[in-house]
């Protein structure tokens, strides 16, 4: 007889700090405290996580399943495979929502292709959490994930995205020791009056989100040295 298939619970993680427990649902931690299967990007800092949030069982007896961007579509059939055999897995992230700037997707396409049910459980993400303290439309916006790293590139593709902030807001992030560069040519790029929004250390007591024009950050600009920070670009006066 075929066993049931399991359920794929996607697992938001906090933005950092101890603030789990003060940010997740009850609903969503019953959910983890009841896992005994886990595919992550790193299962140190996912062992480390699940202490935090007072993970019930022996963390040896927990199996951890390797997830991230050097991760072929080879691989993914192994992971798949506690779930076509009647296990309940939870995919989760380094820092918020699984699948979102986040490697996962191609996993969770598997499991819907194959039948498995997949629920999204409720948590932090970064870039919701900027857009709502940005001031920015909140109806109609685009996130792109990382820019390119060269230069040239960086330019066009910041130009590209001012064009289009008219009436949809732009939204981009940058692994944090690259910030500056990234800062660097906005200041460098765009129109003085284009709207920027840095929203830095979201969920931690270094929190920080500020609205200017480019003219007005280049007189202060921020230091973002290794602070997770989201970007928001916007044109539009609402």
């Amino acid at each position: 007889m075929q066993p049931d298939k399991g359920t794929l619970y996607l697992i938001p993680v906090s933005l950092g700090g101890d603030s789990a427990l003060s940010t997740l649902p009850p609903a969503t931690l019953e959910v983890v405290r009841n896992l005994r299967a886990f595919i992550v990007e790193n299962a140190k800092s996912a062992r480390h996580w699940l202490k935090a949030v007072g993970y019930p069982h022996p963390l040896q007896q927990a199996r951890f399943y390797l997830l991230d961007e050097h991760t072929r579509e080879d691989d993914l059939e192994a992971l798949l495979a506690p779930l076509l055999a009647g296990e309940d897995c939870g995919l989760m992230s380094e820092a918020g929502c699984p699948v979102v700037a986040d490697p996962g997707a191609a996993l969770v396409r598997r499991a819907l292709d194959a039948g498995v049910r997949v629920v999204p459980l409720v948590g932090p993400s970064s870039i919701l959490l900027a857009l709502m303290a940005s001031g920015m439309n909140g109806q109609r916006f685009a996130f792109h994930g990382y820019l390119p790293v060269d230069k040239v590139q960086r330019a066009t593709r910041l130009k590209a995205l001012e064009a289009q902030a008219g009436d949809v807001t732009q939204i981009f992030i940058e692994t944090p020791y690259r910030n500056a560069a990234l800062l660097q040519a906005l200041l460098e790029h765009c129109r003085g009056d284009t709207r920027l929004c840095i929203a830095a250390d979201l969920m931690l007591p270094t929190e920080s989100v500020a609205t200017r024009t480019i003219a007005e950050w280049k007189k202060r600009p921020p230091d973002l040295d290794r602070r997770p920070a989201v970007f928001l670009l916007s044109r539009a006066t609402t």
